[in-house]
């Protein structure tokens, strides 16, 4: 059985909103509809448009096929593709859905894969309630900066999803969390928070909501594992004559010994400064000349002086020394 990716046929995102996916459809409707369509294709289509809008227009089964979706690819990558494509979780007779419709969808010839899942749940639901269980876990990403792995800190998380009220039916709902940003964070690190993720059935406790870390872009720094690399700006008589600078770094003011005759990007070292950790990674500094302008005559002259003092040398020509 083909896995369906409902949110691809409506052309929506994963976290669109329920009017972005009535939108879709009535969109698609008008394109596909038999009665109007002069595609090929317009009654296949139409009905999958309608099994999409059934599952995403009701919240109880965009819940339940939500969470299906970490499962349903490693069943499609794993012991189901053995078995012929997508095979439902072994637990997924467990779901309680209330079925009610929504009066803009044409409900019927639902495919295979729409009556193994929600078919199979209907019927366990004749036999009596389902057991308790254990909601699935979610995930999402957070977006920190480099700095606030030095630090450390509380940050909100803003998040829509779905809850059940006190009735057993799914709600559409925006939250906010308080989010602890632990001290050394890195890049691609999951932060758990306990009890935030995907409702349980029955008295079954919420699953976990894990959020991935992902650092903004930065020009003036990024990270690779555990090491920092930030830019470090230098004057040319600086990145010529070499000698101590203080810089603030990540890390803090630092004294940095420039070697002389340093070139644009060059990596100046500095050991157990990048993010911290049991064992912390190293900061790398990037030199990064800075040629200051020109603003009175007196630094014009120097500049002249400087290409008297270097004449002949021609930096395109690869003549520097």
């Amino acid at each position: 059985m083909e896995y369906k990716d409902y949110y691809q046929t409506l052309g929506v995102a994963k976290d669109a909103s329920a009017d972005a996916i009535k939108k879709a459809f009535r969109k698609l409707a008008r394109k596909y509809h038999p009665d109007i369509s002069k595609e090929p294709d317009a009654a296949a289509r139409m009905a999958e448009v309608n099994e999409a809008y059934a599952v995403l227009s009701d919240p109880e089964k965009r819940a339940a096929y939500d969470q299906l979706g970490d499962a349903s690819r490693y069943q499609q990558t794993g012991a189901g593709a053995a078995q012929g494509g997508f095979q439902p979780p072994p637990d997924w007779d467990s779901h309680n859905f209330h079925f009610h419709h929504s009066g803009d969808a044409d409900h019927g010839n639902y495919s295979s894969f729409f009556e193994e899942l929600f078919g199979r749940a209907q019927q366990h639901r004749r036999r009596g309630p389902p057991p308790d269980m254990r909601g699935q876990d979610q995930h999402s990403t957070i977006e920190l900066e480099v700095p606030d792995s030095y630090h450390g800190g509380m940050r909100v998380l803003r998040l829509r999803g779905v809850r059940l009220d006190a009735q057993g039916h799914a709600v559409e709902e925006e939250r906010e969390l308080q989010v602890t940003i632990p001290k050394g964070v890195h890049e691609g690190q999951m932060i758990r928070l306990a009890g935030q993720g995907a409702p349980g059935y029955g008295q079954g406790a919420a699953g976990d909501l894990l959020l991935e870390v992902r650092f903004k872009d930065d020009k003036r720094w990024h990270t690779q594992g555990k090491d920092v690399y930030q830019q470090l700006p230098l004057a040319p008589w600086e990145a010529a004559l070499g000698g101590a600078v203080e810089f603030t770094t990540l890390a803090g003011t630092l004294e940095i010994n420039i070697p002389p005759g340093s070139q644009a990007g060059r990596k100046l070292r500095v050991k157990g400064k990048g993010l911290p950790s049991r064992t912390p990674g190293d900061l790398y500094l990037v030199v990064q000349i800075i040629v200051p302008p020109v603003f009175n005559d007196a630094q014009r002259a120097a500049y002249q002086a400087l290409s008297k003092a270097f004449d002949g040398r021609n930096p395109r020509t690869g003549d520097t020394v």
